[in-house]
C-alpha cells in the first residue's frame, strides 16, 4: 500500500480484519489518515504510547496504532480500533 511517498505503509493482517468492520462513514477517514502516514509518519497530534513502540493517531472515535521504522523507512499498522476496546490486552 505504498504510492511513492516517503514511508511504506504494511498494515497488518488483523489490522486489516479491524478496518474492514469500521462502520462505511468512519472507513475514508481512517483509510485517508493512514495514507498520510506515508509522508509524515510522525504527525501533529499523534502520540508515542509509554512503555511501548507504538505510536497512537487519533481519528474521531476511533485509534490506529503503528509502528515506525526509520531504517527501512515502513510504517506498520498494529491495530485500528474504537477508543474504548484499543489499549485493552488481548482485545
Amino acid at each position: 500500500m505504498s504510492s511513492g511517498g516517503g514511508y511504506e505503509i504494511r498494515i497488518k493482517a488483523s489490522a486489516e480484519k479491524e478496518m474492514d468492520a469500521l462502520p462505511p462513514r468512519v472507513f475514508p477517514r481512517v483509510s485517508q489518515a493512514i495514507l498520510r502516514l506515508e509522508s509524515s509518519p510522525r504527525p501533529r497530534g499523534c502520540i508515542r504510547l509509554r512503555g511501548r513502540e507504538e505510536y497512537r493517531l487519533r481519528v474521531g472515535q476511533h485509534r490506529v496504532l503503528y509502528v515506525v521504522d526509520d531504517t527501512a523507512r515502513v510504517v506498520q499498522i498494529v491495530a485500528v480500533r474504537h477508543r474504548k476496546d484499543v489499549y485493552r490486552p488481548g482485545s
